[in-house]
């Protein structure tokens, strides 16, 4: 089977079909926000402060509003188009749902103590910034696969078709 990942993915950039360039470009919106988060969480963890606290627990919200409408662009519409490729349960698809449901974890976790903010000690507002600080190296990472495998792995498994669907699915999301 050597061999067999380069096959499937080309040699050589990938130009991405309109779907999957959206998807790409709505990342770096993301990242940024991810990074304002990552330096709250880290200024909470160094001294824990109830008002940073606070404006977290707002970031991480607006964070997540713009989060969930990508995550099921990928989750619901491309992650099933490609299943009928790569398999449902395991490989590439199981991977980066199971990312997704990592990161959405841990922002579960914080934003669920976050509605305990008042009563919180030192200690438990730092710990709970570091799971969103957790969240951030979850995605960044998981990005970069979307971007240097998923991505690419799609534009050379899926149909013109296929693309086209994928395009207007998530157009109307």
């Amino acid at each position: 089977m050597e061999g067999c990942m380069s096959a499937m993915m080309g040699n050589g950039p990938v130009i991405l079909s309109k779907g999957l360039k959206q998807l790409k470009e709505e990342h770096p919106p993301l990242l940024n926000m991810l990074e304002e988060l990552l330096q709250l969480s880290l200024k909470i963890e160094e001294v824990p402060d109830k008002g940073l606290f606070k404006e977290l627990i707002v970031k991480v919200q607006t964070f997540t509003q713009e989060l969930e409408p990508h995550s099921e662009r990928e989750e619901g519409v491309l992650f099933r188009m490609m299943e009928q490729y790569l398999g449902k349960g395991t490989g590439p698809i199981a991977v980066m749902e199971y990312e997704h449901d990592q990161a959405k974890g841990y922002i579960k976790a914080y934003m669920a103590a976050a509605e305990k903010c008042e009563n919180l000690t030192e200690q438990e507002m730092a710990y709970n910034a570091g799971l969103i600080k957790n969240a951030y190296y979850t995605l960044t990472q998981h990005f970069a696969k979307e971007e240097n495998v998923l991505f690419p792995m799609a534009e050379n498994l899926l149909s013109e078709e296929e693309k086209e669907e994928l395009y207007k699915r998530i157009k109307e999301i």
